[in-house]
């Protein structure tokens, strides 16, 4: 029965509080859960068969299913020609595969969760940034599939010797030519990462430079996850620690405000603003909603007619009997309506810039009048005769390929030629994903300031919903989305269920298939079956001790600041 099967499990709980030494198995099968101990060495052979050492009642697991090696302190696992196959944290193994403290072990339908022989801390092995990058990259794939925290240092001005003394024996550490250092923090959330960093610094001293990032708080992918702890570094202070999340340069261009934190965008700026003092006509390309009009507006904002008129357009919205009279302006009696002459935006901006929007958006006709207002500065308004001088700099953006437009003969070539001689490209957001949670705090923090209220705060799984979504309106989706839950969230807390639409969906999505991550006793994930577990053990080695937890913390080879944690977190004692 259930009710006995649980007995069973609360048994086997007082053997694993006796020594540190001590290894088992989470197994999760039918509904319920219980231990199964490993031993120190030999082999567990896993099946439905009676021969089986770890027996398997079930029909999705065949009679010799897989087998677990333990020898010199290792676990390793391999399947033996099983029907349905064995999975490790949702992959299928191939040969053998080497099995560390919260890997997930599928067998059939049955669940493994493997607890390893604590180790005696030994030095951090130090990799080079190759290997360590394939490790991080595999580390980053189980802590978003499994929903676990993870975090990321970018260490400068020590040594691996120096934090070998501090760091933890799962951690792992890589070097960087350059003389930086890496360090992957699995099972890490942001207030262990900071506590740890801060270790750290103490430990190289005050000429160091940190920077941390976290998973799911700052990113979700591995690139994103060092990036955004390498900015942190390179904006913190000599003994200092900076946070991804807060590593980010922000130009204050007039009265607009544009965030950097990808290395892609502060090139490009950088460019625009070099750009800028050349009085060239610049071609911007991007997707709708990645910030043209801002790139467009740097351009005119780092350059000599800074002091003048910015006017933008969106051609694309501009009905096409309107676009010529919009740009070149119109006479009295030009056509119906104009009751008087009106100069255009080409005459308007007297001396600034002029920013097209959707530039291929415009027909032939006003394309060669365009052309030939750029070459001579001269227009002439509809309905007129005479030229007109003006003075304008041209700045242009598209979404479109216009080299395909030239050859298909919707776009002038020599126009093409004359907009393009300078061409800046904006990413998308989802090329510079480092940037989505920091912008999505900060815009959120706007529309609430502007609602009237205090910044809610994105949960981690309502994080994780944002970076998930491919957000095809890029930056100005991602605001809109801001706009929304800051005008509908009524808690201090936003939840996916706030989100709208599809990324709401996405973020009520299980955490993997049922058949690796089962709901137990008909509600409980399997994280929370795992902290049930913890609590007990933590519970029973109080009881133990007699309550003194520095005692308790070394029968269950946990560290001491760890434990004492984790005695908050469950209101033990």
């Amino acid at each position: 029965m259930e009710s006995d099967r649980v007995a069973d499990t609360m048994s086997l709980a007082p053997r694993a509080v006796a020594g540190r030494e001590h290894a088992y198995l989470l197994v999760v099968e039918n509904g319920s859960s219980s231990m199964f101990d490993l031993p120190a060495v030999g082999v567990v052979t896993i099946g439905r068969g009676t021969e089986a050492e770890l027996r398997l009642d079930h029909a999705s697991v065949s009679r010799k299913h897989a087998r677990i090696l333990i020898e010199g302190g290792e676990l390793r696992v391999s399947d033996l020609e099983s029907h349905n196959g064995t999975l490790v944290n949702g992959q299928p193994i191939e040969g053998g595969r080497a099995l560390v403290t919260g890997d997930v072990v599928t067998v059939g339908e049955v669940v493994l969760v493997v607890h390893a022989r604590a180790r005696r801390a030994t030095a951090c092995e130090t990799l080079d940034e190759r290997t360590w990058r394939r490790r991080f990259d595999d580390e980053v794939a189980r802590a978003v599939e499994f929903r676990r925290p993870l975090a990321v240092m970018s260490v400068h001005g020590g040594t691996p010797p120096m934090l070998a003394k501090v760091l933890r024996t799962i951690d792992i550490v890589g070097t960087v030519d350059d003389g930086e250092i890496l360090v992957c923090l699995p099972e890490a959330d942001r207030a262990a990462a900071g506590r740890m960093s801060a270790v750290v610094s103490s430990a190289i001293g005050p000429l160091s430079r940190i920077g941390v990032a976290t998973c799911p708080f700052d990113a979700n992918d591995a690139d994103s996850l060092v990036l955004a702890a390498r900015a942190g570094a390179r904006l913190a202070r000599p003994g200092g620690i900076g946070a991804g999340g807060d590593a980010f340069e922000r130009l204050e261009l007039g009265e607009r405000e544009v965030l950097l934190a990808h290395p892609s965008m502060v090139r490009v700026y950088e460019l625009l603003k070099r750009l800028a003092g050349a009085d060239l006509a610049v071609l911007i390309i991007g997707e709708t909603g990645t910030g043209k009009e801002n790139a467009a507006y740097a351009v005119h904002h780092y350059s000599p007619r800074a002091d003048k008129p910015f006017i933008a357009v969106n051609c694309a919205a501009l009905p096409e009997s309107l676009v010529e009279s919009t740009l070149f302006g119109y006479d009295k009696g030009a056509f119906t309506g104009a009751v008087a002459p009106k100069a255009g935006l080409l005459e308007s901006v007297a001396g600034g810039t002029l920013f097209l929007d959707e530039v291929g958006e415009l027909a032939l006709s006003v394309q060669a009048k365009l052309l030939r207002a750029l070459e001579t500065q001269k227009i002439t308004r509809v309905g007129e005769h005479k030229e007109r001088p003006v003075d304008v700099r041209l700045v242009t953006a598209t979404h479109r390929v216009l080299e395909k437009d030239v050859e298909e003969g919707r776009f002038r070539r020599d126009l093409y030629f004359r907009i393009g001689a300078a061409r800046v490209f904006v990413p998308p957001l989802r090329d510079r994903r480092c940037e989505i949670a920091l912008l999505f705090r900060r815009l959120l923090e706007t529309a609430s300031k502007r609602a009237g209220r205090a910044s809610p705060e994105p949960t981690p799984a309502a994080m994780r919903a944002l970076l998930a979504h491919g957000w095809p309106g890029n930056v100005r989706e991602l605001k809109h989305v801001a706009e929304y839950v800051a005008a509908t969230v009524v808690d201090d807390r936003v939840e996916p269920t706030d989100l709208p639409g599809e990324l709401a969906v996405l973020g009520s999505e299980p955490i993997a298939p049922e058949a690796a991550v089962p709901k137990l006793d008909g509600a409980r994930t399997l994280s929370e079956e795992i902290e049930e577990i913890e609590r007990t053990r933590i519970a029973q080695a109080l009881a133990t001790s007699g309550g003194v937890k520095t005692k308790s913390a070394q029968m269950l080879g946990m560290p001491i600041r760890t434990f004492s944690m984790k005695v908050k977190q469950y209101g033990i004692g």
